[in-house]
Formats: C-alpha cells, sequence, structure tokens
C-alpha cells in the first residue's frame, strides 16, 4: 500500500469514528429530550422549586379560669456562613474584632478574644453553617443585626437566623410534671398533657412554594401560601393555680423538715373528678426538690393501712360485721403460719368495737374479720375488691399510670399469708391517685367518677369541645355499706389515729396509712433499717363533701413517719387554704339573733372544773351532752361551747389553751417528764399530739407569759 492510500485509509477512519460519535451523542440527546425529559424537568424543578413547611402556632395549656401553664415562646438559632459570597478577607478582617467585643457584652459567655479566635478558626476550615448561639431572645436578635458585618445582610455579612418555638411554662415547677413538655424525638410528644393532647396542640402545618435564585438564596413564588397553617387548639385544664401554689409548698416544707425522698399530694372535686392540683417532688443529689417524675400518676405501691377501709366494707356488704360489733384484738399481735402482724400500741387494744378497729387502725382486728369470713373463701373476697373496679386503672389520658396488682387465689405468688395481709394493705399494689378515685367515691355516695385533668378544648377563645364527667362505677357499695364508711373515716379524725387534724370551722374524713416499704432485693429491711411511706387520704366538708385529697410522703427520715403527722399536716393546710377561699362553702351571715351577751375567754380543762366555775359566774355554756373529762372551749354568740377533747393512753395529749395544772396532770399521767417555760396558759407543746409516749421522755411547755 502506497503512503498515499494509508494517509486516506486513516482519514477515512477518522471521519467515520467521528460521524458515529456524533451519531450517539445526538441519540442520547434525543433520548434524554424524549424518553427521559420529564423525569429530568422534575429534578431540576425539585433542586430550584421546593416547598417549605410553615410550621403553625402550638396551642396554649391554661389553669381554670384561663391563666397560662404553658405557651410557646420564639428563640432563634445564630449561625454564621464564613463563606459568603460577598465576604471577602478584607471586609472580614476590618470588622471582626468590633463585631467580638460586641458578641462578648451581648452574651456573656466568653472573652472578645475567644470569639475572634472561634471565627478565624471557622473562616479558615470553611464552614458555612458555623453555630454561635442557641436560644437567642428577639430583642437580642433585633440588636445582633445592628452589630458589625452582620448589619450588611445574609450574603455579604453570612448571619443565618433560624427561629426555633420553644415551650416555657410561666409557672415554673408548679405541677410541671403533669403539663409535661414537647420533645422532638421519633417517639414525639408523650409526657403528661403536653403528650396526651398533642394532636390538638401541635396544629396543622402549612405550605409556601420556594424557589432557588442567585446566591442560593430561596424567596417565595407568589405572596400567598400553598396551604395556610392553623394554629393548635389550645388546652383548658380543671387545676387550680392558687391552690396549686399551696399544695407545691405545703408538700416541699413537709418533705425538707423530714428529709423525705418524695412525696405527692392530689386535690379533686368530688362531683366532677376534676382535679384541681397535683404536686409531685422528688429529692436530687443536692438535696434540693423539684418535679421529675409524676408519682402520683406513675407509682404503684403497697397503700397499707389506707387499704383498710376496703377490707371493711367488703366484709359489711356481704353482712358478715356491723360498726357494733366486738372484735378481741388481743394483745395487740396475731401470727398467720410464720407471719407476725401487730399492732402499733404496745400491749393492744383488747376488746373493741368494728369502728374501733377502723379509727386506732388495729392491723390484728381487721386481719382476724377478714381471715374468720374469708378465710376459706378468698375468692369471694378479692371478687368483690374487682368489683369495685380496685384492679383497674383510671384511665386517664396521661400515658404512663401505674397498673394495680391485686393478686387471685391460685396465682404465682399467692400464699397461705396472702389473704390477712392484703386485708391490711401489703401484696397489694396502688396508685395514689387510684386510692383518691376509691376515697372520692365515698364522698359521692358511692360513685366513682374518672379523674380529669382537662375540661374543655378552645381556638382563639371559643370553646370547641367540652369533655363531661365519666363515671366510672355507678356504685361501690350499698347505701348503707357508704354511710357506714363514712361514719368510720369521720371517727378516724374525731377521735382516732388522726384526731390532730381535727378542727372548729368545718369537718374532715379520712383515713391515715403508714406502711413499710419493700426492697426488690432486700424485702422490707436493708442493713437493718426500714422504709416508710406516710399516707393520709380523705374528703372534707365531712358532712357536705366538696374535695378529696391524697398526700403520700415516702421515705421520711427524721424517725417520724406516722400518716398523722407526716402527710396529714400538707392535707390539712391544702384544706385550710380551699375552705378559707370558697366562700360557697361558709354558713352565710344573717342579722338574726343579734347578740347581747359576750362570753369571756376560758381555758381548755377538766370539764367538770369549768363546768362549776361557768355555773358559779352565771356564764352560759353549752356542753353538747359530752360525757368527756376533757374539753376545748370557744366563744359562739353569747355562749361558751365545750367540744370533746379526746385523751388516749400512751399517746401524746394536747394540752394547748390549757392551765399548766391541767397539762401536768395528763402529761404526767402518761409518764412524760414536764418543763414549762413562764406562765400562764400553754401555747406550745414540744411533743405533737398523738405521737406515742415513751416512759420518761421529756416535753416542753411554751406558756402565754414568759
Amino acid at each position: 500500500m502506497s503512503l498515499k492510500e494509508d494517509i486516506l485509509w486513516r482519514v477515512a477512519l477518522v471521519y467515520v469514528g467521528i460521524v458515529v460519535f456524533a451519531v450517539m451523542i445526538i441519540g442520547k440527546l434525543l433520548y434524554i429530550q424524549f424518553a427521559e425529559g420529564s423525569a429530568w424537568q422534575e429534578k431540576a424543578s425539585r433542586m430550584t422549586i421546593r416547598d417549605i413547611t410553615i410550621e403553625p402556632n402550638r396551642g396554649d395549656i391554661y389553669a381554670s379560669g384561663n391563666r397560662l401553664l404553658a405557651t410557646s415562646m420564639p428563640y432563634y438559632e445564630i449561625r454564621l456562613d464564613l463563606r459568603a459570597a460577598g465576604l471577602t478577607d478584607r471586609l472580614f478582617n476590618n470588622n471582626i474584632d468590633s463585631l467580638c467585643i460586641a458578641l462578648a457584652q451581648m452574651f456573656r459567655d466568653k472573652s472578645a478574644p475567644a470569639y475572634r479566635s472561634e471565627l478565624v478558626k471557622a473562616r479558615q476550615e470553611g464552614k458555612r453553617f458555623h453555630l454561635l448561639q442557641r436560644r437567642v431572645s428577639y430583642d437580642q436578635l433585633k440588636e445582633l443585626k445592628k452589630f458589625p458585618l452582620f448589619r450588611l445582610g445574609r450574603n455579604t455579612g453570612g448571619l443565618i437566623v433560624i427561629q426555633d418555638n420553644q415551650r416555657i411554662q410561666p409557672h415554673s415547677n408548679l405541677a410541671s410534671r403533669t403539663i409535661g413538655y414537647t420533645t422532638k424525638g421519633e417517639s414525639g410528644n408523650v409526657v403528661g398533657i403536653e403528650g396526651a393532647y398533642d394532636h390538638y396542640l401541635r396544629g396543622v402545618v402549612g405550605l409556601k412554594l420556594m424557589q432557588r435564585i442567585s446566591g442560593n438564596a430561596w424567596m417565595p413564588v407568589n405572596d400567598r401560601n400553598e396551604v395556610e397553617p392553623r394554629d393548635g387548639i389550645d388546652v383548658v385544664t380543671t387545676i387550680d393555680i392558687d391552690i396549686q401554689d399551696v399544695a407545691t409548698n405545703a408538700l416541699m416544707r413537709q418533705l425538707q423538715a423530714h428529709r423525705a425522698h418524695h412525696g405527692t399530694a392530689i386535690l379533686m372535686e368530688v362531683q366532677t373528678g376534676d382535679i384541681k392540683a397535683i404536686a409531685n417532688l422528688e429529692r436530687n443529689s443536692r438535696g434540693a426538690y423539684s418535679e421529675t417524675y409524676n408519682y402520683a400518676l406513675g407509682e404503684s405501691t403497697e397503700p397499707g393501712s389506707t387499704f383498710k377501709l376496703m377490707s371493711l366494707m367488703t366484709a359489711l356488704e356481704d353482712g358478715y360485721i356491723n360498726l357494733e360489733d366486738t372484735i378481741d384484738t388481743g394483745n395487740g399481735e396475731i401470727y398467720f403460719y410464720d407471719q407476725r402482724i401487730s399492732d402499733v400500741r404496745r400491749g393492744g387494744y383488747g376488746k373493741i368495737t368494728v369502728q374501733e378497729v377502723f379509727e386506732m387502725s388495729s392491723n390484728v382486728g381487721i386481719a382476724k374479720i377478714i381471715d374468720q369470713f374469708y378465710g376459706e373463701r378468698e375468692k369471694d373476697f378479692i371478687n368483690h375488691l374487682y368489683r369495685m373496679n380496685l384492679n383497674e386503672k383510671t384511665g386517664v389520658e396521661i400515658r404512663g399510670e401505674g397498673a394495680p396488682d391485686i393478686k387471685y387465689p391460685g396465682d404465682k405468688f399467692w400464699s397461705g399469708i396472702s389473704l390477712p395481709m392484703m386485708s391490711i394493705g401489703y401484696e397489694v399494689r396502688m396508685t395514689p391517685l387510684q386510692i383518691l378515685a376509691f376515697y372520692n367515691a365515698i364522698a359521692n355516695n358511692g360513685k366513682m367518677v374518672k379523674p380529669r385533668f382537662v375540661s374543655a378544648l378552645q381556638y382563639h377563645g371559643n370553646i370547641v369541645e367540652e369533655f363531661p364527667v365519666e363515671v366510672i362505677n355507678p356504685s361501690v357499695g350499698s347505701a348503707s355499706t357508704i354511710k357506714s364508711a363514712r361514719k368510720i373515716l369521720e371517727g378516724v379524725v374525731e377521735s382516732g389515729t388522726a384526731i390532730n387534724l381535727s378542727n372548729a370551722n368545718y369537718k374532715i374524713a379520712g383515713k391515715t396509712g403508714t406502711a413499710q416499704i419493700a426492697n426488690e432485693k432486700y424485702g422490707y429491711k436493708m442493713n437493718s433499717l426500714v422504709s416508710h411511706q406516710a399516707t393520709f387520704v380523705g374528703y372534707f366538708p365531712a358532712d357536705n363533701p366538696r374535695y378529696s385529697c391524697i398526700v403520700v410522703v415516702n421515705s421520711p427520715s427524721n424517725n417520724v413517719y406516722y400518716g398523722n403527722l407526716v402527710a396529714g399536716p400538707i392535707f390539712r393546710e391544702i384544706a385550710d387554704k380551699v375552705y378559707a377561699t370558697s366562700l360557697d362553702m361558709h354558713e352565710p351571715v344573717t342579722t338574726e339573733g343579734i347578740i347581747t351577751y359576750d362570753p369571756p375567754f376560758s381555758k381548755s380543762g377538766n370539764k367538770p372544773d369549768l363546768a362549776r366555775v361557768f355555773r358559779h359566774f352565771k356564764v352560759p355554756y353549752n356542753d353538747n351532752g359530752m360525757t368527756t373529762d376533757w374539753v376545748s372551749t370557744a366563744r359562739l354568740d353569747s355562749v361558751v361551747d365545750l367540744r370533746e377533747r379526746t385523751i388516749m393512753p400512751e399517746f401524746v395529749p394536747d394540752v394547748v389553751d390549757m392551765t399548766l395544772m391541767d397539762a401536768l396532770y395528763l402529761l404526767e399521767n402518761n409518764g412524760l417528764q414536764v418543763e414549762a417555760k413562764g406562765r400562764g396558759k400553754v401555747n406550745s407543746q414540744s411533743l405533737q399530739p398523738g405521737t406515742l409516749t415513751r416512759p420518761g421522755q421529756k416535753i416542753v411547755l411554751e406558756m402565754s407569759i414568759n
């Protein structure tokens, strides 16, 4: 082949290759244009046009009376694009020092040189989304936009502002765990009212069509939103913020005084089940108390003596006993197999009535009653408890309610001692809210209502839905049983273990409870120490119940752990506040019976002695037909009213307002050594009334005149 032919062959080969390559390119262009055109157009649209989510305003949570419990406040996250298109080295270097001085003065979290070092390093690393500050307020943001460099805008100054609405609770620690909080995790909002009503509170997101423009910025395609956001619905709770404040502070003081681990207090409206206050406080490692867990709702523990009401009501309802029957409690102890059950009082109570068994909270008496009538018929006893809904949750909307545990004969952990132990509140488990729901039913003439935390939903001030009262059980017992239950609950405060809660203004009915706390590994004792749970649950006014309340204090550690002394004062403080602020609970003032005689002040003391003095000086008095030897006195209109003051052997008597002679007689008869400071009447005593006495124990009396 000649040189010319070789050159022509090579040129032809290159030409053919170019033609084939061109045909391939044209074919690919046609394929992309017609076969894949719609897909590429869609992808291009996604890169240049997109929908931006517009977050709605989350609904507020209100207390009764429309006082805010939770609301959303706008906060801002400040980030920097340190490679912004207009941010030249010269511009950055000329403004960095003055910018850092302004940042240090505003946030006061680091020095100006520290800010400068941080920003210079971030620029060297080419960061385009550098975090500068979180939780910047709107007022701070307005000032921030005036700072050197930042005033030049995003493309030149690199300032990026991201709005983040954050939830705040104006009343801080008040019912904070029940109100709940918002989260951004995969599980969503689950805590408290925030979680239970999240579907209403969160609203509906909106959409806005945005288009990418030069400088990697996005701008709206049009002035209207594609989908308008809808604000969340407001939730109106049943909580009364004033009573909540009283409950929280009363619980706080008592927990601090007894160095308890945690405690809870709940106040419920009898007829509706409305929760007016709910406090949960726990001590942290520094000794401070705060709301970290909803013990009222979630902690299921052995209720102790508060369960004795359920046991006695079962026997009353089945017709085995009445309140006048006599029970021999012996010397205060009884054995079931190897399990010893004993009473608090040394030597026991001997023969007492069923009513006194309950008022004195006799473990022996309750256990003997239940064992006698249900010892061979355990299922009848448990079935009756089930019919009172004691094995069921209350079903409140807030998540995390602890499950009650009332085992059944034949279950894995049932034993020969289960029946007597359950009768006095052991080997069963209930939450404070579940116990309160049952006692509330007694106050409500047997009707058990579901506890209610939310009364209504509203949108921009207009009610959109109201939640009715829900009945769990129309009657937990017959009318006669409910009447007997209310009688013995009143007796506990009038002459039983909670006599220290009795007062002249209104009557309280309730039950004390002092339970040992079981540890899963060590049982009821750990390192020879026993932890206790002190409880008082009841309602007021006893003759026309309006509110029920439970207070539980866990692990008090100052050697005082009885329900009447630890939990009772909290109950009394809450009840006093409610009574004082509820005018409809007071008798109306009338002008009838104008006072014509102003009776003299009289000290409390021995009734026969007082009566003799009153008769001698012709002072009108009313003894109310009492046969007791010791009374308190009160001035009522034109007479001196004598009121029963119960004095129980082996318990510290209440000697306040008595003369020193009467006080010495009572205290020394109980084996106490008395030290009196001053003269006149007794103003205060160092040992609280109702506590057990120890022979030789010292008590100090502060008199009215020093």
